[in-house]
């Protein structure tokens, strides 16, 4: 069996026997140069409020598809993802299909409507859509859009912060605080000076990188192992259920549950405004079928490629040998199997991963604070030289925030791995926002007051459902149902009930629906196209 020698692991530490830790730091380092010289070159064309957040509604479509799918996959695919393949094989393959469906979803039905009413809109962030769209004149829409990013991206950034320590830990044995302070450092750097601009051209770089690497890693570990066969006949002997797309389980209601668990991860594709804003930033929607085309590959090759990494490294190592951490897997893979100056590479794809989703996040929250609280209900008549500088200060503001939450969980939560935290904060952001988008796309009969309370319910269920529920159901007495829960997770039942609060409370909502005179004409005209904007 192929590994990595006991006296050099310990469970949460991965201890590489002695290598050219220069070339390691020296990959990184360029890594590191090239994304602030993205940020100062971006900074150079920041004009306007629109230029921060939006681009000035002027990408192309590989810009877009590339940023868009950098932004959606975070440490989770490089850590979380490796770690799903190596704990449970093929199974694994059930997240890329959900993900494959999800930006599918995402790009081909709902893409098209949201570009063209976002430009009858004159729309730059989700919730100027949203307000627009729903004819919410009193601007609680809007808050409540603003404040559950506010509360949520903090969150989710913060687990990029903690998988930021981690991965400077793994491959350079770095302590985690030391590890987490130098790479929210530079992207601190690019992010405030370039903005979204910033963030769209080092997510086209670091997304290259993420999936080059994803790519040929498994292929390389195939050669080590000897090719196809040998790696079926190793697991068939050593782990005959990672063959199986039921983890050798058989097809037991635990088991579907399980499946329909992963797959739901792809729901969050459809209308999370970091992953919507770059659909507003589009130039044209006729570059949208190019970009569906872009990113189905590049998730299909990514997220596969991140599945068969831990699939493959099944077969080189043993749990023990990793410190029984599954998430270790990419990072030994990639030091013991490739040159260090490679090694290094692989540490700036992980740090592509995370610094490509904490980037996008933090636009987006500035973004709730400055434009769709300060500025619009507040200051509508603040200039924009004002705006742009008061969204840097709120940009760093929230970094900061992120950045103190992630060194309390570096402190505090080390041992429970990065993929449960950052399945959190994601499942936080799609619950509150994705059931309303789809409802706002597609049904006339959504209202204001509808959306309201489907988003606070969204909102609401995502902690419910991770920390409130299995306990009533210990407290209840009932066996099943803690397991049932933790298989399929938070975000397809808060997705779920958000949607139905949504239906109910805007067919029961009279006056709304008075309100919603013209959306039936403006939806028809979203389906049927015919230029860039309807208006």
């Amino acid at each position: 069996m192929y590994g990595v020698p006991d006296q050099f692991l310990s469970p949460r530490s991965i201890l590489i026997p002695d290598t050219p830790t220069i070339f390691k730091v020296a990959a990184v380092l360029l890594y590191c140069t090239i994304l602030l010289l993205i940020g100062w070159r971006a900074s150079k064309r920041m004009r306007s409020i629109r230029d921060y957040f939006a681009a000035d509604k002027k990408l192309g479509f590989w810009n877009v598809a590339f940023s868009a799918r950098a932004t959606g996959e975070s440490a989770w695919l490089l850590l979380g993802l490796t770690g799903t393949g190596f704990a449970f094989g093929i199974q694994g393959f059930w997240v890329v299909l959900g993900e494959l469906l999800g930006v599918g979803g995402a790009w081909l039905l709902m893409a098209k409507r949201f570009k063209r009413l976002t430009d009858r809109y004159d729309s730059i962030t989700v919730p100027d859509y949203l307000e627009s769209r729903l004819r919410d004149n009193g601007h609680m829409l809007r808050l409540i859009a603003a404040g559950a990013l506010i509360i949520f991206v903090p969150i989710y950034a913060a687990s990029q912060v903690y998988a930021t320590g981690d991965a400077f830990n793994a491959f350079l044995r770095w302590d985690h605080m030391v590890g987490a302070i130098v790479g929210f450092a530079v992207v601190l750097f690019y992010i405030t000076k370039g903005g979204f601009l910033a963030v769209v051209w080092s997510d086209v770089f670091q997304g290259l990188l993420m999936v080059t690497g994803l790519v040929l890693l498994p292929i390389v570990g195939l050669l080590e192992i000897g090719g196809v066969t040998n790696l079926i006949e190793t697991l068939r002997t050593s782990s005959p259920g990672h063959l199986t797309l039921h983890a050798g389980a058989g097809w037991t209601s635990l088991t579907i549950v399980t499946v329909i668990g992963f797959a739901a991860i792809g729901i969050g594709f459809l209308g999370s405004p970091q992953v919507f804003v770059r659909f507003i930033s589009l130039r044209s929607e006729k570059e949208i079928p190019r970009g569906a085309a872009v990113a189905l590959i590049w998730t299909l090759l990514a997220d596969g490629g991140a599945v068969l990494v831990g699939v493959v490294g099944r077969a080189l190592y043993t749990e023990a040998q990793l410190g029984n951490d599954a998430e270790s897997i990419l990072p030994v893979m990639s030091q013991e199997l490739l040159h260090p100056f490679l090694a290094g590479v692989f540490i700036a794809m992980v740090l592509s991963a995370i610094m490509s989703t904490i980037d996008s996040l933090l636009v987006v929250a500035s973004s709730a604070g400055v434009r769709d609280y300060w500025q619009k209900t507040r200051h509508p008549d603040m200039p924009d030289e004002t705006l742009l500088k008061l969204s840097r200060r709120v940009t760093l503001a929230l970094a900061v925030i992120s950045f103190l939450l992630g060194l309390g969980i570096i402190a505090y939560n080390r041992e429970q791995g990065v993929f449960w935290l950052i399945i959190f904060g994601w499942s936080g952001i799609a619950a509150t926002f994705c059931p309303t988008m789809i409802l706002s796309l597609f049904w006339a009969g959504l209202t204001s007051l509808g959306a309201r309370w489907s988003m606070v319910t969204g909102f609401l269920c995502v902690p419910f459902f991770k920390f409130a529920a299995p306990w009533l159901m210990d407290v209840a007495g009932w066996d099943l149902g803690p397991g049932y829960l933790g298989a399929l997770d938070v975000l397809l039942p808060s997705f779920i009930i958000s949607g139905a609060v949504g239906v109910v409370v805007s067919l029961f909502d009279t006056k709304g629906r008075e309100r919603m005179q013209g959306v039936d004409q403006e939806l028809k005209a979203a389906s049927r196209g015919g230029g860039d904007s309807v208006s």
